[in-house]
């Protein structure tokens, strides 16, 4: 793992209901450097909206993992786990495990809390949902797209740039076979959130038959940004 990782956490404070109580929303974004070359990638770029805490100036922020007492920690806690899980993953085949369980730990623990983001029936994406999803079998194809994407893909395409780009074709497959699976998964969300721009980038540069093959992956996974994706086959070909 490298250990340049660049994070950043950007509070919006939308309502105060007491002197020491707010509500509002949190913004993670997490850059993950690429072998061999000056360019960052994003791991992670989500907006959290139950961001609901309590926060004194200057007070000294503990963190307890066997308590969700403090809400503000327990957020900063499990998002800094998910980014840790995220990373590892990124290098390793499912190396991120144990963040993403301690982040689970969190989640369990915070099941008595009054805030909201931390239990299944209050939304299907929230922090819940994101690490049951990341941690469910079931949709594992997101954590080996993760880890091929990245160190099989990205890390390679310095020197060898249509392999590098071949196996970031290859690795969306997996992202298309979770979808199949259940369409509204919010780690597909969290997915594309982070890699749309980036994937137009990469396959605007490619030959017409890739170009073409990932263009109806992305249009069937993430629709919503069709219009992003039509610029890959308007791109010049090879």
């Amino acid at each position: 793992m490298d250990e340049r990782i660049e994070c950043s956490f950007f509070i919006n404070l939308e309502e105060q209901i007491s002197s020491d109580e707010f509500k509002g929303s949190i913004q993670v974004q997490v850059r993950r450097p690429v072998f061999g070359s000056s360019y960052e990638t994003i791991l992670l770029n989500i907006k959290d909206k139950d961001f609901h805490a309590k926060y004194v100036e200057y007070q000294t922020l503990e963190f307890n993992e066997t308590s969700n007492k403090d809400n503000l920690t327990n957020i900063l806690a499990f998002y800094a786990y998910i980014i840790l899980g995220m990373d590892y993953d990124s290098f390793f085949p499912e190396g991120g495990t144990e963040y993403f369980q301690k982040a689970q730990s969190i989640v369990n623990n915070s099941q008595n809390a009054p805030q909201k983001g931390w239990k299944a029936f209050e939304s299907e994406r929230n922090r819940y949902w994101l690490v049951e999803n990341i941690l469910n079998k079931s949709y594992s194809g997101f954590r080996s797209c993760m880890y091929q994407y990245h160190r099989q893909g990205l890390d390679i395409m310095g020197d060898k740039s249509p392999e590098g780009r071949g196996v970031i074709a290859e690795s969306l497959k997996s992202i298309q076979k979770v979808f199949r699976a259940r369409p509204s998964l919010y780690i597909l969300q969290v997915f594309f959130d982070a890699k749309s721009d980036e994937l137009v980038n990469i396959f605007s540069k490619s030959f017409p038959d890739e170009r073409n093959r990932v263009s109806v992956i992305l249009n069937e996974c993430d629709p919503s940004n069709g219009s992003k994706y039509e610029k890959i086959l308007k791109s010049e070909s090879f």
